[in-house]
């Protein structure tokens, strides 16, 4: 079985698009999705129907709850989550708000978006310190895997590539981002595929190269300028960003 593991598009179809072109010829058996899917001010609503359209589990991200909570003029949201909501259409809300935080696929890969516990809290990096991640202890992320009873676990939310094997073999995969790249030092899109072959699990982390400069200036066209340095180079931290 082999799957592809998408997480963090926000809003940015042109990543998306390259992205599942590139999936498309992995010879996949489901993509599975795990969360803040429009929060970004290029396509919100363009990203909503591509993904509503995969085969396989889409789960919500800290963002997709913040707008499927939010009323529907989005009053208390940040810029870039009213922005989203304001693109959307009603099927697109109706999606988000009837998302489920957490899943389990095929019996043996749990997804979640943070934490299991969380979708706002990272797993196996820590948040930015200023342009800097850092591992977490061993301990904290065991902590945070308890009672997770699964071979394989995903989450995304850090926009970090990183796959880590706990001493009990289970694997903890983020497969970074497919529409913003944070102190990266490229802006190429992030996701992963993952296969089980005689019966072990094997990870690829895989680099998509897309027409970063047509979604930069996307997002400049609609008012958000600070994310052009982002998306073009994939250099920037997230400060200012949302």
């Amino acid at each position: 079985m082999r799957f592809a593991v998408i997480s963090d598009v926000h809003g940015n179809t042109v990543a998306l698009d390259a992205v599942l072109a590139d999936i498309a010829v992995q010879g996949v058996d489901a993509t599975l999705c795990l969360g803040d899917h429009v929060s970004g001010p290029m396509d919100p609503a363009g990203a909503a129907d591509r993904l509503m359209a995969l085969d396989g589990p889409v789960i919500r991200g800290n963002h997709d709850r913040w707008l499927a909570e939010r009323n529907s003029e989005g009053k208390d949201l940040d810029p870039v989550d009213r922005f989203a909501l304001m693109r959307m259409k009603t099927a697109h809300r109706t999606w988000l708000e009837t998302m489920p935080a957490t899943a389990v696929f095929n019996g043996e890969i749990f997804l979640c978006h943070g934490t299991p516990a969380s979708d706002n809290a990272a797993w196996i990096d820590g948040w930015y310190q200023d342009r800097r991640t850092t591992l977490p202890a061993e301990e904290t992320v065991m902590r945070a895997a308890a009672g997770i009873d699964y071979p394989i676990m995903l989450c995304g939310h850090t926009h970090i590539p990183r796959s880590v094997r706990l001493r009990d073999g289970r694997r903890i995969i983020n497969p970074g981002s497919i529409g913003l790249q944070l102190v990266r030092g490229s802006p190429d899109a992030r996701y992963a595929l993952i296969e089980r072959r005689n019966g072990k699990w094997l990870i690829d982390h895989r680099s998509v190269e897309y027409d970063c400069v047509a979604a930069a200036e996307q997002a400049v066209a609609n008012g958000f300028a600070a994310w052009k340095d982002a998306l073009e180079t994939g250099w920037s931290d997230p400060d200012g960003l949302f």
